[in-house]
C-alpha cells in the first residue's frame, strides 16, 4: 500500500491509501504485458482476453478510479494517447475503432478500451472474451507497436 499525494508529479501517483492496481504492475513490468506504446503519463498495451484481435488498453500511469477524476494535464495527455494509438491501429488493421470507457473490470485504475471493429456484433460486450495466447498477443504487438 502506498502513502503518497494524488496530484505528485511523478510518473506513478496514488490516491491515498490505495493498493497497487493490476495496471500499475504491468506499467512498472511486475506483470508482463504486450506494450503498444509509452509516454510520461501514459501506457497501452494489448488485453489478454481482447474483444477483438488487437483490443488494446490506454491507462493513464496515475493511478486514479475515474477517468472523470484525472487532474487536468493526466487528464489531456490520455485522450492524446487514445487518439494516437486509435489512429495508428485503424491505418494499420484497416478497421474501425471503438472507444470505450468501461470501468467495472479494474474500477480501482481508470482506462480506455480501443476495440477494432467492423461492424455492431464484433463489440458484443455481453460475449466472454476467450484469452489469447501468448503467440497472437506477440504477433499482434508487433504490427502494432508504436515506436
Amino acid at each position: 500500500m502506498q502513502l503518497l499525494s494524488r496530484y505528485k508529479n511523478d510518473a506513478i501517483c496514488y490516491n491515498v491509501y490505495m493498493n497497487d492496481s493490476i495496471f500499475t504492475k504491468i506499467i512498472r513490468g511486475e506483470i508482463p504485458s504486450q506494450k503498444i506504446y509509452e509516454d510520461d503519463k501514459t501506457f497501452a498495451f494489448l488485453d489478454i482476453r481482447p474483444k477483438q484481435p488487437g483490443h488494446t488498453l490506454v491507462i493513464p500511469k496515475a493511478q486514479i478510479g475515474k477517468v472523470y477524476d484525472l487532474d487536468d494535464t493526466n487528464y489531456r495527455a490520455l485522450w492524446a494517447s487514445v487518439q494516437k494509438v486509435a489512429l495508428h491501429m485503424e491505418k494499420v488493421l484497416g478497421r474501425r475503432v471503438a472507444t470505450m470507457i468501461i470501468g467495472v473490470d479494474i474500477p480501482d485504475h481508470a482506462h480506455v478500451n480501443l476495440i477494432p471493429f467492423d461492424g455492431s456484433k464484433d463489440l458484443d460486450l455481453l460475449k466472454e472474451p476467450e484469452e489469447a495466447s501468448e503467440e497472437e498477443l506477440t504477433a499482434m504487438a508487433d504490427r502494432l507497436r508504436i515506436s
